[in-house]
């Protein structure tokens, strides 16, 4: 079965679905208030994104047009509203989406996995400099939300709640991975070794040959340290 994301191709749908969940409404009122309750840092703003969901979502049945209207010398306005089957799909979606983890992209996991290509002192450096700035925007953070948290119910307050602590747990691995700078079994100092030249991963070959025992030590390629634990992992128990 395909998850709630693939089946109604991205974030806009459910945007729009949750939006004519609460009243019928016409893009551009829906466009306002996207943008007044901040979902434009969620969602990627493209021209006609929005447009894109709506042509997706009735051609699935799942919001119907309502009417054309015209104000004064603009646009005829399209107004549209969320069918039944709409409403069920957008419960089972968010279910789905709020149980099941799944991986998201970050550009830092990125940056971490190319890290070999700056010398040890450069990268420490760096993550220092991203660990300030971290404990700068917790800081201002924490204000805002102390500030905040008179006067708005918690529920509204959850996907900051969030963002915070998940910047909290980045910091705290940050600080850890630069505790151990000094010491010799560093992970940056160990990754840090002048790349080997460009050529086929030697354990990718492996499979055609005889796969290592328990009793042996499992051989690490000399240009990208795949273990050949990787590829055995029945023999290896």
């Amino acid at each position: 079965m395909k998850n709630g994301l693939e089946k109604h191709h991205g974030l806009w749908d459910l945007a729009v679905l949750c939006f004519l969940r609460e009243r019928p409404m016409h893009p551009y009122e829906m466009q306002r208030l996207l943008l007044e309750r901040h979902w434009d840092e969620v969602l990627v703003l493209k021209r006609g994104s929005l447009y894109h969901a709506i042509s997706r979502l009735l051609a699935s049945r799942l919001i119907t047009a309502t009417g054309v209207s015209r104000d004064g010398r603009r646009p005829e306005r399209t107004t549209y509203q969320i069918a039944t089957e709409g409403r069920r799909e957008l419960v089972l979606w968010l279910r789905e989406m709020v149980a099941l983890p799944v991986r998201e992209p970050s550009t830092f996991m990125a940056a971490i996995n190319f890290l070999i290509h700056l010398a040890p002192s450069d990268a420490i450096a760096q993550l220092d400099h991203r660990a300030q700035r971290l404990e700068q925007e917790l800081s201002a953070t924490e204000i805002a939300m102390k500030r905040v948290a008179a006067h708005v119910a918690r529920l509204h307050l959850l996907e900051a709640e969030y963002q915070l602590w998940m910047r909290k747990a980045e910091l705290q691995w940050v600080r850890n991975l630069l505790q151990e700078a000094d010491k010799t079994t560093n992970p940056i100092k160990e990754r840090m070794t002048p790349p080997c030249p460009p050529q086929p991963c030697l354990l990718r070959r492996l499979p055609t040959a005889v796969p290592p025992t328990s009793a042996s030590p499992s051989p690490v390629c000399c240009c990208c340290r795949h273990s050949s634990a990787r590829f055995f992992p029945a023999q290896l128990g």
